[in-house]
Order: structure tokens, then sequence, then C-alpha cells
């Protein structure tokens, strides 16, 4: 594509004897949102962080711009479901931290637009041992946008989160995109949320992982995912995944 952000172009990786991606090449326009689902162990995570730059590919290569992908850089954030927050640091501190050493302006101000955008307005002196699991959610979501990254990288960003505080944090993230363009890459083993959220849908197979097959998500936002064509998408990826 000639509008391409990001281009993955045979893309092998394995650890030993265990090949683990075997040729993956998919291209992401700017500010596109693109969701990668597949079945468990199958390496979406292994080919996230070959995207990210944090692991080196046996074959083939990525490129974010148009420039071969060596290492992580500033242009994207990862966020994990693991988390990222600072236990010894306050919300605010928190986001100050990811602004130290960049050149943006009005830093306090800054954090506090993010604070205030993901609804933690009055929480900024709270250190995480006082928040909910959603909230540190969302303090983590603050800390990476408040850099301006041009790529969002997610790896089951939810997944530790009760269904209904994951469908809030989905609805929120997708607020906050609605107003700020960002491009996603998004790994989830969860077919609802893809569908909440993504423009294009990426099924990969089994390991070595391939892209099996890639949906187009033609429905617009704020989604119901009681739409019909919501359903009829959600039962097609599902075959796809063997359920």
């Amino acid at each position: 594509m000639s509008d391409s952000k990001i281009a993955i172009d045979g893309v092998s990786k394995g650890f030993g004897a265990l090949s683990v991606v075997g040729g993956v090449s998919f291209d992401v326009r700017e500010g596109e949102f693109v969701a990668i689902v597949g079945p468990s162990g199958c390496g979406k995570s292994t080919l996230l962080n070959i995207i990210a730059g944090f692991e080196r590919p046996d074959q083939g290569q990525v490129r974010i711009n148009g420039v071969a992908r060596t290492g992580p850089s500033r242009n994207g954030i990862m966020i994990s479901q693991h988390g990222s927050v600072f236990p010894w640091l306050t919300v605010h501190e928190n986001l100050m931290f990811g602004l130290s050493g960049t050149s943006h302006g009005d830093k306090r101000a800054r954090a506090d637009r993010y604070i205030d955008m993901v609804g933690l307005a009055g929480f900024e002196a709270a250190y995480p041992h006082e928040l909910s699991g959603g909230m540190l959610k969302r303090v983590e979501i603050a800390r990476a946008l408040v850099v301006k990254p041009e790529i969002l990288y997610m790896d089951e960003p939810f997944s530790a989160l009760d269904a209904l505080m994951s469908l809030r944090m989905q609805t929120e993230l997708r607020r906050i995109l609605d107003e700020e363009r960002h491009t996603v890459l998004l790994i989830t083993h969860d077919v609802e949320e893809a569908i909440f959220l993504a423009d294009r849908i990426l099924v990969l197979s089994p390991r070595p992982t391939m892209i099996q097959t890639t949906f187009d998500v033609d429905l617009s936002h704020p989604r119901k995912l009681s739409d019909p064509r919501a359903q009829v998408l959600r039962e097609a990826i599902l075959k796809e995944l063997g359920l």
C-alpha cells in the first residue's frame, strides 16, 4: 500500500527447533486499527514483539514509515496484559515520568489533560495500590497516549479485567481514539473485542503461524455487538478458529 504505516514482509521466527512464526506479510495503513486473533500459543505475541522491535525475525523485514525496523523506537508504545505502571509513583508522577526527556511544552498541563481524558481527575495524587484494576489500566493507557505515540501496540491489554470492566475499557479506548488519531495493532483472544474496536481483523493459523484469513469490519462507531452484521462476522471468525 502506498500509505502504509507498517509493512510486514515475509517475517519468520523460531526458537531452537520450534518454528513459531511461519512467514507473515501484511500492511497497516496510517490511522488504521488492526486486531490479530488466533489460537492460544500460535505465536501472536511473538509476532507483535517482532513488529514492535523487541524481537528480531529470523527472516523477513518490518518497515515503519518505509524504514527497516532494527529495534524499539519512541514512535511506538506497548501496552501489555502485565501492566507497566510504577507502583512507587502517583498517577500524575507516572505520566510525568513518561514525558521526561521529551520536548512537549507544558508537561504538567499535558499530564493533567490525559488524566482527565481517561476519567481519573481527582486521583492525580493516588498511588497504584489505592486504585482498582480498571483504574490502573486507565493510568497505563494515559501514560502511553501522553507521549503522542504514532503507533500503539496492545497485547491482550484487558484480559486481566472482568468482563464488564473490559467492555468499559474498550469503550473508553474507542472514545479516545475517536479524539486522537493513532495507528493500532491489537493482539486479542476475544473475538467480540476485535469486532468492537478494529477496522480489520487478521485470523492467524496454529503454529507456525501464518495469516489464515482477513476480515474488514465495515461497521460505524459506536458499534453494538447485537447488530446482526456483527453477529455474522463473529460466527465467521469463530468458524475460522475451528469453533
